[in-house]
């Protein structure tokens, strides 16, 4: 069966309440592939996932950008899982390089969080990603294997889990991943869950890739068999990104 599309939209800690609206507004007026070719999912701050979820067309989806670990509870300035299943928000983004940097997310606390959030039933786009410091020592398979490793250990089924390739010196540099480069790691992922969780597994995951994608290299990089998606950051608040959800073209006619 072939991996539909998937394009993320991460739009960070951005945005007023008039923006989103324009925001949403131009998402909504967008000619895309229809939602059989391209499964699309904007990830808007916490405090407008209502504003987004009500407004959004009903074609596009909407995520979280991080949850809780476990149930709710004494966790000042945390949201949980509960909470964004009772908002009907279908995903959530977790184990970003910020949060792991920035946070200093560890690849076990990552593991917990996606397995606590797909048990409540949501949906996870679970990213890992290297250095540069990790690539330049060669060490990216290594890295990127052991924050997934992290992930499959607490992860029975897979069919809800979206893997984000992100290498972190790519994330809003402006330097991106060449499509060989992409294709290679993606490659490797795909043949990590083949040999460790299973063949299944592995030819039905989609791996997207994330590190300042834009409209004038997202064809490119679509084109490669082991690159399912994007998620995408600065782009997806722009109207560029109707051009990366257009991509989706190039696997279609592939």
């Amino acid at each position: 069966m072939a991996r539909k599309f998937f394009v993320g939209g991460n739009w960070k800690c951005n945005g007023t309440s008039e923006e989103v609206k324009k925001i949403v507004s131009t998402l909504n007026d967008s000619q895309v592939p229809s939602s059989d070719v391209v499964e699309v999912v904007v990830s808007p701050p916490f405090v407008f996932l209502p504003l987004v979820k009500s407004t959004l067309r009903p074609d596009f989806h909407v995520a979280a950008q991080n949850c809780w670990v476990k149930k709710g509870g004494a966790f000042t300035g945390e949201v949980s899982a509960e909470m964004l299943v009772n908002l009907d928000i279908p995903w959530v983004i977790l184990g970003h390089s910020e949060r792991r940097s920035l946070l200093n997310e560890s690849n076990e606390f990552v593991g917990d969080k996606v397995a606590y959030a797909l048990s409540q039933g949501l949906k996870v786009i679970a990213c890992v990603g290297e250095t540069l410091e990790q690539r330049e020592a060669g060490s990216t398979v290594e890295v990127v294997a052991t924050q997934t490793k992290a992930i499959a250990a607490r992860v029975s089924n897979w069919a809800d889990v979206v893997l984000a390739y992100e290498p972190v010196w790519a994330i809003g540099t402006g330097k991106v991943a060449t499509p060989a480069q992409a294709q290679e790691v993606h490659y490797e992922l795909r043949k990590w869950l083949q040999e460790n969780t299973s063949p299944e597994v592995a030819a039905t995951t989609r791996i997207i890739y994330g590190g300042s994608v834009n409209g004038a290299n997202c064809k490119e990089l679509a084109a490669k068999p082991d690159v399912d998606g994007f998620l995408v950051g600065g782009a997806s608040l722009k109207p560029e990104f109707n051009d990366i959800i257009k991509s989706a073209e190039v696997k279609k006619s592939a």
